[in-house]
C-alpha cells in the first residue's frame, strides 16, 4: 500500500481523491497540502485526509511515500525534482513541464533517485484505446497513415480574468497544455515520437488571457501525419480517428472521462468499393483515473520506473515546444 500525500485541492486535486475511493488495494490518500487550505478544510476532513502546512511537510513526512500533484503546470518541474531529492515517489499531473530541457531534467531526476515519476496521461487506460493499439500492432489496420483529433470546449469562459488558467505562461498555445496534449499523447502512444509540427494559433473571441483556437499539422517519424485542433471558446466536443491501410477507426463524445465506445470499419478485400457502416464496439465500464493511480503506485511499489527521460512524457512537452515556435516560425519546425 503506497501511502500518498494530494498536492493541490482544487477541482482536480478533488475529483483525483473521489475517484480512487477508500477501496483501492494499492494506493491511499492520507494527507493533503495545498495554498488554500481553508478551501479545502471540510473536504480534507470529510475524506479523512490529515491536513499539511506546505508542500516541504509532505516531503519531510515519514509516513508519506509519494505525492500526487494537482497543481499549476509551471510548478511540476521544481515539485518533481524536490520530491526526488526526498526519496518520494511522484505523480504529477500533465503536462510533466513546459520545456522541454524542464521535463527531462525531471524524469532524470527521479530516475537517478530510483524513485517512480508517473504523468496523468489517463487516456491511456481507456480500453477503447488499448483496442486500437491491439489493432494496429495486430495488423487489422494495416500501416498507420493519418491521425485526426480534436479536443474542444468552453474552457475561455470557465475561468474569470487573472485566474492563473489564463495566464499565457502557463498555458501555452491556447488549449493545448490543458487538453490538447491527452490527444497528443494518444497518438504517441499509437504511432511513435512526432518529427515535425506547423502551427497556428489565435486569440479570437476574449480581449484577454490564453488563446482559444489552435491547429497543428503533425509528421511522425514512422511517416504518418496529423491533425490535432483545440478550440476553448465552443461546446463541448473531442474525437480522435485513425486511419490506416486497412480501414479506421474513431472514438468521440462530448464526455471524455466514461469509457469510450470504439467505431472501426475496415475495408472489404473482397469489394473494396463496398460502403460498410461502421462495427460499434462497447467496453464494461473503467475508471481510468483510478487505473492510472493505481497503476502508478504499484510501479512505485516495486520500485520500477514509468515515465523516463526521453520518452512519451517529455517528448510530449517537447511537441509543445515545437509548437510555440511553429506559431512564431509561421511555418513547419523540426521536433527536437
Amino acid at each position: 500500500m503506497i501511502r500518498a500525500a494530494i498536492v493541490g485541492l482544487g477541482t482536480w486535486g478533488q475529483h483525483l481523491v473521489r475517484c480512487l475511493g477508500s477501496d483501492s488495494p494499492d494506493l491511499r490518500f492520507a494527507a493533503a497540502a495545498t495554498r488554500t487550505p481553508d478551501k479545502a478544510a471540510a473536504f480534507a476532513a470529510e475524506r479523512g485526509l490529515r491536513m499539511l502546512p506546505s508542500y516541504e511537510a509532505a516531503l519531510a513526512d515519514p509516513e508519506i511515500d509519494a505525492v500526487v500533484l494537482a497543481t499549476p503546470h509551471t510548478q511540476h518541474t521544481e515539485q518533481i525534482v524536490a520530491a526526488a531529492r526526498a526519496g518520494k515517489h511522484v505523480f504529477t499531473e500533465k503536462p510533466l513541464g513546459v520545456s522541454a530541457a524542464d521535463a527531462e531534467r525531471a524524469a532524470r531526476a527521479c530516475a537517478e533517485a530510483g524513485v517512480t515519476l508517473g504523468v496523468g496521461y489517463n487516456w491511456r487506460f481507456q480500453p477503447a484505446l488499448q483496442r486500437i493499439r491491439a489493432l494496429v500492432e495486430d495488423g487489422t489496420l494495416g500501416r498507420v497513415l493519418h491521425m485526426e483529433g480534436n479536443f474542444c470546449g468552453p474552457s475561455a469562459y470557465r475561468f474569470p480574468k487573472g485566474h492563473w488558467r489564463h495566464d499565457r505562461t502557463e498555458g501555452p498555445a491556447g488549449g493545448m497544455t490543458g487538453r490538447g496534449v491527452h490527444v497528443v499523447d494518444a497518438m504517441l502512444y499509437l504511432a511513435g515520437h512526432i518529427s515535425q509540427v506547423t502551427a497556428q494559433s489565435f486569440r479570437l473571441v476574449q480581449d484577454f488571457g490564453m488563446d482559444d483556437t489552435t491547429s497543428m499539422l503533425f509528421r511522425f517519424k514512422g511517416g504518418a501525419t496529423g491533425y490535432l485542433g483545440t478550440v476553448i471558446a465552443t461546446a463541448e466536443t473531442w474525437r480522435l480517428q485513425v486511419f490506416g491501410s486497412k480501414g479506421w477507426a474513431e472514438v468521440g463524445d462530448v464526455e471524455h472521462l466514461p469509457t469510450w465506445d470504439l467505431k472501426l470499419c475496415l475495408i472489404d478485400p473482397t469489394d473494396v468499393s463496398r460502403k460498410a457502416p461502421p462495427q460499434v464496439i462497447r467496453f464494461e465500464p473503467t475508471g481510468t483515473e483510478k487505473a492510472e493511480l493505481e497503476h502508478f503506485a504499484r510501479h512505485a511499489a516495486a520500485r520500477q520506473p514509468l515515465a523516463l527521460p526521453g520518452g512519451d512524457a517529455v517528448h510530449n512537452v517537447a511537441v509543445l515546444e515545437a509548437i510555440l515556435r511553429s506559431i512564431t516560425a509561421q511555418g513547419p519546425v523540426s521536433v527536437a
